[in-house]
């Protein structure tokens, strides 16, 4: 794509940067196929070829915004389909991100948009704060025409009180099973500590029941995601910066062998720190360095090998691929080996490289859309008649979840189960049909070795 931009405006290294993206791109249009904005409008400016065209124009521009762009810009899930499908490897994340920026800091939203973004920036990474939202939120349900309009999408996602787990996780060493194998930090996140605190708990007794030293540092809270995907990336490098400062010093100190995420928005954004503050010479190599280090659960728990299950659990599985995580991370066989090992009846869902409309804050900020992809999603989930749905991510559970009727649980919580730990809680009181036959399927990256460990001792801990 030939560009117009001035020598002053390449002077900007953001720009030069986005200059460089922009040239790679030629137009094949193998994007376009594979975004679900795409295909549900088929609106030009609704697919990744339109929506760099519309980035290029911006930019060149400078200034702010026509409506026009900013409507097709703010569609965009940031599902980075069209990175796996597109031909030269267009850098489109860095540049959607960009352009992000440049409408936070250009353009003025109406009133009722100010006002659910900043709430949800201000809020939702903060877990105390979240806690007291949804407090609030459950309250005003009861009188649902005194909410104003822009709240009323955020209000019809609010969990039923007995689907809400608030604990939040304490700072601490959680040690190994048995030998110690790897020391590892794990991220607790912030909105999926409110939303289902069992996952980071599930995460915690796989790690330690497979040998690992579990460190959840003090000063690390939302790892900057939620806020860069809406344009605050001053906010997330606030945010970014606290979890890099707390665990280079764990590394210092004692280091470690992994950084695990069990979020995959998360994942993908501590595993891009390194571009995030590539041109601070103060924080590049810290960042380059915490990046290198993080993990998700599912890959950790592959270099260690699964633990023979407790007895198996012949399910039947539909795995979810997080966008995030199939897209941004490209894991996709892990999660599925790791639950055949563990007995699992494990199966595809049709259409899974499609998005299912959570995207961070998306279902909240594009209510319309979402509720299309997230219909479309449970549709293709119940074609497979599973028993139990699995994912990796607390947005992709919670927004097929309100469209299926069954299940929806995140894979660390099912591997928890399977090989020692409790029944999870969103298991409790759910019918299941008995199991079939133990699943027969090899798996042959994940060794099963047994080290030594039972079930999770949960004194002290829980």
């Amino acid at each position: 794509m030939r560009t117009n931009f001035s020598e002053a405006q390449l002077a900007d290294p953001e720009i030069a940067e986005a200059n460089q993206i922009l040239e790679t791109c030629v137009h094949y249009g193998f994007c376009t196929n594979t975004c679900p904005t795409y295909v549900l409008t088929r609106d030009e400016n609704d697919s990744p070829r339109g929506r760099i065209d519309l980035i290029r124009r911006m930019l060149e521009k400078g200034g702010p915004p026509d409506p026009k762009t900013v409507h097709h810009l703010d569609r965009c899930l940031s599902c980075l389909s069209c990175m796996t499908t597109c031909a030269v490897k267009v850098d489109y994340v860095h540049l959607i991100d960009r352009a992000r920026v440049h409408i936070e800091h250009h353009h003025r939203r109406p009133w009722p948009e100010r006002f659910l973004r900043g709430l949800l920036a201000n809020v939702l990474p903060y877990p105390r704060r979240f806690q007291w939202a949804l407090r609030g939120a459950r309250a005003a349900k009861v009188l649902p025409s005194m909410v104003p309009s822009a709240l009323r999408a955020s209000l019809a996602m609010v969990p039923e009180p007995k689907r809400l787990d608030t604990d939040i996780l304490a700072p601490g060493v959680y040690p190994a099973e048995g030998q110690r194998r790897k020391r590892v930090a794990v991220l607790a996140g912030c909105a999926q500590q409110v939303l289902n605190g069992n996952i980071n708990r599930a995460a915690i007794r796989l790690l330690r029941r497979h040998g690992c030293d579990v460190i959840v540092s003090a000063g690390v809270g939302c790892c900057g995601s939620l806020t860069l995907h809406m344009g605050r990336e001053s906010d997330a490098r606030v945010s970014a910066r606290a979890a890099i400062a707390a665990w280079t010093r764990e590394i210092e100190a004692e280091g470690l062998d992994a950084i695990v995420v069990n979020a995959s928005g998360c994942g993908t954004t501590v595993k891009d720190y390194g571009h995030l503050f590539a041109r601070d010479p103060g924080m590049a190599e810290p960042a380059r360095c915490v990046a290198a280090l993080a993990r998700d659960v599912s890959e950790i728990l592959v270099d260690l090998g699964l633990a023979p299950p407790a007895e198996p659990k012949a399910y039947r599985v539909a795995y979810h691929d997080p966008c995030s995580m199939q897209h941004g991370q490209r894991v996709t066989r892990h999660p599925r080996e790791l639950l055949r090992a563990a007995g699992f009846q494990v199966m595809d869902i049709p259409e899974k490289h499609f998005c299912c409309g959570s995207a961070g804050t998306y279902n909240l900020l594009q209510p319309d859309m979402a509720e299309r992809l997230g219909q479309r999603k449970a549709d293709h989930v119940a074609s497979t008649d599973p028993d139990i749905v699995a994912t990796g991510n607390i947005g992709c559970m919670m927004q097929i979840g309100q469209y299926l009727g069954r299940p929806v649980l995140h894979t660390v919580e099912l591997l928890d189960w399977a090989t020692g730990g409790p029944c999870p809680p969103a298991l409790a009181g759910v019918p299941l049909r008995e199991p079939a036959e133990p699943n027969q399927e090899p798996a042959p990256d994940i060794p099963v070795v047994n080290d030594g460990g039972g079930a999770a001792n949960d004194v002290g801990v829980w």
